[in-house]
């Protein structure tokens, strides 16, 4: 129920999780000063390695690999354009508000140099200084899983509409084990909206809090762990796999896995995951700005270690807020330009310390207006619902709870409102 992915599968996937959109043939020379000694090999292979090779490289889904000069150069004219205009690499949080381990940005410094490399030929330079290239294990992110889980092969068809699938795959765990990294990759990427992996416990609910324990979408990177930290898989646990298959017109089939890195030792802290989500809204048709919120009240010490912000289509902007007991309140998080294409968790530099007692606002704004030109039919109102054209408002915690990792105390259940149009 947490997130969406795609528009439509296929062409529009692509244009929203590549880093840059339009193929060319020749870069631009116009001999600014000092363009000219920019070389890829020297100046600029080692940012597209470090910033970009995650998703640009072969048999992911962006269009073109940043690994080679030969793969690269085609590219040039757009690389600059999406760099300089900072839509590339995306990332959406208001630098005002906190500060992020995982930010994608360039510095401007790397979008300069960037810029300069087009402007000066776009040209290759030494070979041999063409610093090493990051390494991939088999694609996998994280590096090689200590285990992986998958899912039967699916038939995707062509056409329609496919309802959420569950899989419930068993663990065979003899023992409780500890997750640093966990990555889920799928064989039939093209036709997979999203996929969230919950830890069924044998002792309580598939579904709940705590319970979630990794998600693939669009701009989503792979869940990694601070030292200290990890996710508790109860021995005789089951992964339950939440499967939402977009057909894009070509049938197609698929087995989705989840490679999981095991911890060496007990961790300090046990991360959690919730929801504080609203599901009682309703949007009016045309309304451009129609505000939701919800609420969540922590009832112990607790530290929050990651946000994420979860709409669909009509989504506008998203702000998570603290207020704190001693009547003081501060902004976490700001996403001022929703982007459903990029499902983005933003990791702070440090876990962000919530006293027990502290109310977590989150306020949301739908466009379900003519002007939003992804708004799949502006004529009708909107309430929450699993598919893209209807919606959710969803923000979601992670965090730990002070002490050691014993299981966690399950947290109330959240409290949500809706609010009218502003």
């Amino acid at each position: 129920m947490r997130k969406t992915i795609m528009i439509s599968a296929g062409a529009v996937f692509l244009a929203a999780i590549c880093l840059f959109v339009l193929p060319v043939t020749n870069a631009n020379s116009n001999n600014k000063p000092g363009a000219k000694n920019v070389t890829f090999t020297k100046d600029v292979a080692p940012i597209f390695f470090k910033q970009c090779a995650e998703c640009h490289r072969e048999g992911e889904v962006a269009p073109f690999s940043v690994m080679s000069y030969k793969d690269v150069r085609p590219w040039a004219k757009s690389i600059r354009e999406k760099v300089v205009s900072k839509e590339m690499p995306p990332w959406h949080a208001d630098p005002k508000h906190g500060e992020w381990l995982n930010d994608r940005r360039l510095t401007q410094a790397e979008i300069d140099t960037i810029a300069a490399w087009v402007d000066g030929g776009a040209k290759e330079g030494d070979p041999k200084a063409l610093p090493p290239a990051p390494k991939f294990i088999d694609g996998w992110a994280i590096g090689k899983p200590d285990e992986t889980f998958s899912i039967p092969e699916q038939s995707v068809p062509a056409d329609g509409v496919i309802k959420y699938l569950y899989f419930d795959v068993p663990t065979n765990f003899k023992e409780d084990r500890w997750i640093t990294a966990a990555e889920i990759r799928s064989t039939g990427r093209a036709a997979v909206h999203h996929v969230i992996v919950f830890i069924s416990d044998p002792n309580g609910a598939a579904r709940g809090d705590g319970n979630l324990l990794a998600g693939f979408a669009p701009g989503e990177q792979p869940t990694r762990f601070r030292p200290g930290m990890a996710k508790k898989v109860p021995a005789g646990a089951k992964l339950r796999f939440q499967m939402h298959y977009t057909p894009n017109g070509t049938a197609t089939k698929d087995v989705t896995t989840i490679g999981l890195i095991y911890a060496k030792e007990q961790p300090k802290h046990q991360v959690l995951t919730r929801p504080v989500l609203n599901t009682g809204f309703v949007i009016p048709a045309g309304a451009p700005n129609h505000e939701v919120k919800s609420f969540y009240t922590f009832r112990e010490d607790t530290s929050i270690v990651s946000f994420m912000p979860h709409m669909h289509l009509r989504g506008k902007d998203f702000e998570i807020k603290a207020h704190y007991p001693d009547g003081s309140s501060k902004i976490l998080l700001n996403v001022p330009k929703y982007d459903f294409s990029w499902q983005t968790y933003y990791v702070p530099k440090e876990a962000v310390v919530i006293p027990k007692g502290t109310k977590i606002e989150c306020t949301a704004h739908f466009d379900n207006s003519t002007a939003n030109k992804f708004n799949p039919d502006p004529t009708k109102e909107v309430r929450w619902g699993d598919q893209t054209w209807e919606e959710m408002m969803i923000g979601w915690l992670s965090y730990y709870n002070e002490g050691s990792a014993k299981p966690a105390e399950r947290p109330a259940a959240s409290t949500s409102s809706s609010g009218g149009q502003k």
